[in-house]
């Protein structure tokens, strides 16, 4: 058996190393919430989540004495009904957000846990579709203060070089005529056969000014637009893929497998990018990925590429892993001590039990702000 003994929460704040912008916000740095779930025989599982640009401390306090004490001596083979009473125990404080976020990060834990404990790694456990290698795109394109369109294509050519046969740059920040410049010199930097996926990070607020800059991007044939939107406007998302030949993708910071029901009934994407730190755990997402299977909708997950990796290669339906060439904006990197390999485009998967990482204990206490690990027993 593998009864829960102890669960330990800590939150972080990375810095950035360059301030850089979305369409609409500047991240200065990133607090991640990061939690450690040990058993009776002494094998521990990790959760992790990103939880905002500050405040971070929410998250942690919902797990710390909401969450965490409803799984204290229990079985961590029952993740269905663990996560069904987190989320019983949540549903006054929140159904999304950081309190979501909590539930997930401690599920997530489980499973890695319970890989551990049956000697597999996380993606065999799941049940793996492939067994080696998923294919991902690298992602970038931020907006950095002096990076011309010029300067945006070198990097988007640089990553075709690495191998990578999709990539992904932000849009939505500058007026449709400099999106659209940026946008022309990537295309052709990287050529006709590389898919291009732009991300607007909610970039607009009514379908006359998504349709401006959607109408100019056509004609260089981006894969998909990722959420032009407010997540809660399914309406617009869903008006605006009946207008676009381009595929309309969102769903990263959208939880629980009803309001992604939701999303797909509405016909407001093609592609989901889930994210199993976020909507409700590895519980949740492959439930949320087994419906979109049933709808013929694909799932190309959120970043956290050491997280998604084995779930992607678990799920039939998925196709994509969003990668980070470097630790510049996915600075989580820094905070764990074994990195996915990538060869060809293709990320390689650890072929260790479970998630087949762990935390840096060194760099975690660098970035902790004098705090420690915060122990539920």
């Amino acid at each position: 058996m593998s009864i829960i003994e102890s669960i330990e929460v800590m939150n972080v704040a990375v810095p950035l190393d360059k301030v850089t912008s979305f369409s609409t916000r500047t991240v200065t740095e990133r607090h991640y919430c990061l939690v450690k779930v040990r058993n009776s025989v002494g094998v521990e599982g990790i959760g992790f989540c990103y939880v905002g640009s500050g405040a971070g401390s929410i998250a942690r306090v919902a797990v710390e004495e909401l969450l965490a004490p409803k799984l204290i001596g229990q079985n961590s083979h029952r993740t269905e009904g663990l996560w069904q009473e987190m989320y019983a125990e949540a549903i006054l404080q929140g159904r999304s957000g950081s309190v979501m976020r909590g539930i997930s990060i401690l599920d997530n834990a489980m499973w890695d846990l319970n890989a551990q404990m049956a000697k597999l790694p996380l993606h065999e456990y799941l049940g793996a579709v492939t067994l080696d290698k998923v294919p991902a795109y690298a992602s970038g394109g931020y907006y950095v203060d002096g990076k011309t369109p010029a300067l945006l294509a070198k990097e988007m050519e640089a990553y075709v070089a690495l191998g990578f046969k999709a990539v992904k740059m932000k849009t939505g920040r500058l007026s449709p005529a400099q999106e659209e410049e940026r946008l022309a010199a990537v295309r052709d930097a990287v050529g006709e056969d590389i898919l291009v996926t732009m991300d607007a990070n909610n970039a607009w607020a009514d379908l006359p000014t998504a349709m401006e800059y959607i109408k100019r991007f056509e004609q260089y044939n981006p894969y998909w637009i990722e959420e032009p939107f407010s997540p809660d406007a399914i309406d617009l998302h869903a008006r605006l893929a009946a207008r676009t030949s381009i595929t309309v993708a969102t769903g990263e910071i959208e939880v629980g497998r009803w309001r992604f029901r939701e999303l797909i009934e509405a016909q407001g994407c093609e592609i989901l990018q889930t994210d199993a730190a976020v909507c409700g755990g590895i519980s949740e997402w492959r439930r949320i990925a087994a419906y979109a299977s049933a709808k013929g909708v694909t799932v190309s997950p959120h970043w956290f590429h050491d997280l998604h990796a084995p779930l992607v290669a678990a799920t039939p339906n998925a196709r994509f892993v969003e990668y980070f060439t470097d630790d510049q904006v996915l600075n989580f990197r820094r905070l764990i001590s074994r990195q996915l390999d990538f060869n060809n485009g293709d990320l390689m998967l650890h072929q260790t039990p479970g998630l087949g990482f762990h935390f840096d204990e060194v760099a975690i206490k660098k970035y902790s702000n004098g705090q420690s690990w915060v122990k539920i027993k």
